[in-house]
């Protein structure tokens, strides 16, 4: 198989659920090309974006959050948010840095990591559902239908790039899957990915998108700043805590500049 290819079919194995497999061949090819990893998420955020939408016609708002948090964790997994978990952990655990890691390592889910998953998840039922409120959209030219479409597909571009973004500043602390990741993020394969990323989430929400992608990637130098404080590096746990905090903050930034009264052009959507 073309190393590209492999590279792209290792990334949907690594990034969502999607059956393409993942080898430690591929894996190479893959973190070769990190760069790759917002171009994944632009599908992951279709096919998220795309349920959301239909879910709008079938089900009332609150409803149709849930379904929409079911949707994204049915084609992400698991994984980011068990990283969140074990980060919870590590930050919440007394004592030195080296205790911090190893309750990070630690496979028991403790009370910290408990209380992330749920904040967490809390936080997004809650940002998806403002998004779904039809008093929202009065000001702009768009459906609710299609903005929680374009707003999942910018928070899954946003929320790989916000990886990227951690990775490409941080330093890794202990080999693994993180390690590889975090290792081959040069700043010239952080850029091609913000420039793709950057591209894409203005094309589906204008200067909406943009500044969600702009928000998801603050929040990962946030949380750069707290791993190099607690644990004097990144892990994977911090990649996938990055990935899901990323998600959250893109779809809270377009609410909130939505709701400020910022009119700005959806780009493709008023060319339709």
């Amino acid at each position: 198989m073309n190393s590209y290819l492999l590279a792209v079919k290792s990334g949907f194995g690594f990034l969502s659920t999607i059956p393409f497999g993942l080898t430690m061949e591929g894996l190479d090819e893959l973190v070769k090309r990190i760069y790759l990893f917002p171009f994944v998420g632009i599908v992951i955020g279709l096919i998220i974006g795309t349920f959301a939408y239909l879910f709008g016609f079938v089900f009332p708002p609150v409803i149709s959050a849930v379904a929409i948090i079911i949707t994204v964790y049915y084609f992400t997994g698991f994984n980011h948010l068990d990283g969140l978990a074990d980060f919870g952990d590590g930050l919440t655990a007394h004592g030195s840095r080296e205790k911090k890691i190893n309750a990070m390592k630690d496979v028991s889910l403790g009370i910290g990591g408990a209380a992330f998953c749920v904040l967490g998840l809390v936080s997004l039922y809650a940002v998806i559902t403002t998004l779904l409120d039809e008093s929202l959209v009065q000001n702009i030219n768009l459906s609710t239908s299609l903005l929680i479409f374009s707003s999942l597909v910018v928070a899954e571009i946003s929320a790989k790039q916000s990886m990227l973004t951690i990775a490409a500043f941080g330093k890794s602390i202990h080999e693994g899957l993180g390690s590889m990741v975090i290792d081959n993020t040069t700043f010239p394969k952080f850029i091609i990915g913000l420039a793709g990323g950057g591209f894409f989430c203005w094309l589906v929400l204008g200067i909406f998108g943009i500044v969600g992608f702009i928000a998801a990637m603050i929040s990962a130098l946030i949380i750069l700043n707290i791993t190099n404080r607690h644990f004097g590096g990144v892990t994977g746990d911090g990649l996938g805590t990055s990935n899901e905090v990323g998600r959250i903050i893109t779809l809270l930034a377009v609410f909130l500049m939505i709701k400020g009264g910022y009119t700005g052009g959806v780009m493709i959507w008023t060319l339709l």
